[in-house]
């Protein structure tokens, strides 16, 4: 006769289950056990592949053909190293940015495409990789699969010490280089940027010229050589010709002024931001405050990127936001120049792709600037633009500015005209 206890000892205390059974080794040492046991099947495949690709490439270094051999074997190196970090990142827990792209994808002609790829750093990094990485992943071997039954207890710290050297092999050989990899990534874009607006403003100059300014000058030359044939025989017609050609003058040198304050202002070389700025204000359909706390001016060129980002914003509140009143405040925080423009206007300012919105924030963008944007539908909006310090003999500070010349600039309000 089977006694109580035990019928219902597979229960455990009378009433209560069983707890789950549960894995004597947590879910990371499995993680980490699998790694170590299949580098060695990988690591084996990815160096046949680098080893039949280098030794075809340098035996036929000799003919043209080795050169495309080793840098298309250099972007197969870099699809290993992208297989890898994904392993690390799923297995190992380690956190490894992806590195940029080849650059060799953006170069025009076939020998300048060549050459920067057998320059890829990325490429050669992960081919080295793989020739480290396969003596350790076959130590390892040797080492795991006989601790699974040799070494069960002590699994979890062997595990995570071999584990930890393959993760310095993934951050040494398989992370971007460091910051100097990205920061050139992004100065090639910054300079397409830069290349493509001055390309735009040049272009904006030649069509203004030709449509403006040039065209009355030539159609001022046909009237005055008019006046000229008509000055004998009806002196006051030709008077009254050149009345009108010197009306057509005055709007000629009145166009020139502001494609000229389009380039580059007069007042803002000769006085600074705050003259620069109130000019601006006055053309704004709104009522325009400044307030600008700067001690000393910034270069040249920090200036006029302050003073062109202000003058479209304030284009912007005048076209489309019916506010009622504006604000720009500029000042120095550290090594950044800071400029926000507030209006009471109607909000639903968004930088969409091929806006000026959008169009301002890559140029900012392309001089290490940055463009905020807070403007809620009803409003208010305020659009902050934040731009390097550089003093205007060129150097570029970190800390506060600190006691120079008297402030030439102050807080106005400016109605507009």
């Amino acid at each position: 006769m089977i006694s109580r206890d035990t019928r219902e000892g597979s229960r455990g205390r009378v009433g209560e289950p069983l707890p789950p059974p549960r894995s004597p080794l947590p879910a990371a040492t499995w993680r980490e056990c699998a790694y170590l046991l299949s580098s060695w099947l990988l690591g084996l495949v990815a160096f046949a592949y680098v080893l039949v690709w280098f030794g075809a490439g340098v035996l036929l270094s000799v003919t043209l053909v080795g050169v495309p051999v080793l840098a298309f074997g250099l972007l197969g190196c870099r699809l290993i190293g992208r297989l890898e970090r994904a392993r690390a990142r799923a297995l190992l827990a380690v956190e490894v940015d992806e590195p940029s792209p080849a650059r060799a994808l953006r170069r025009p002609g076939l020998l300048s495409w060549l050459w920067a790829l057998l320059r890829d750093p990325v490429g050669w990094r992960s081919a080295l990789f793989v020739v480290v990485r396969l003596p350790w992943a076959l130590v390892t071997l040797a080492i795991t699969l006989p601790a699974f039954f040799v070494a069960w207890p002590v699994l979890p710290w062997l595990a995570r010490g071999l584990s930890q050297v393959d993760r310095a092999l993934v951050r040494v050989l398989l992370s971007p280089s460091d910051e100097l990899e990205r920061r050139i990534a992004d100065l090639e874009s910054d300079r397409m940027v830069v290349t493509d607006t001055a390309s735009a403003d040049l272009r904006r100059i030649e069509r203004d010229l030709h449509d403006g300014a040039q065209a009355r000058l030539v159609a001022l030359a046909m009237d005055l050589g008019l006046a000229k044939e008509k000055l004998t025989q009806d002196p006051e017609t030709a008077a009254r010709m050149v009345d009108e050609a010197h009306g057509e003058v005055k709007l000629a040198l009145q166009e020139l002024r502001d494609l000229a304050r389009g380039i580059h202002p007069a007042v803002l070389t000769d006085r600074g931001l705050g003259p620069a700025l109130s000019s601006v204000a006055t053309r704004c359909t709104v009522p325009v405050t400044i307030d600008i706390d700067l001690t000393t001016r910034p270069a040249p060129a920090i200036e006029g990127i302050a003073y062109f980002t202000t003058s479209e914003l304030l284009q912007n509140i005048s076209k489309h936001s019916h506010a009622h009143h504006a604000t720009i405040d500029i000042w120095r925080t550290h090594h950044r120049l800071m400029l926000q423009v507030t209006d009471d206007g109607q909000g639903g300012a968004t930088p969409t792709p091929g806006s000026g919105l959008a169009g301002l924030a890559e140029r900012l963008t392309a001089v290490d600037g940055l463009l905020a944007i807070d403007s809620p539908h009803g409003g208010p909006t305020t659009i902050t633009a934040e731009l390097p310090w550089r003093d205007r003999d060129g150097n570029r500070h970190e800390g506060r500015p600190g006691p120079a010349a008297p402030p030439s600039e102050g807080s106005e309000e400016v109605n507009p005209r």
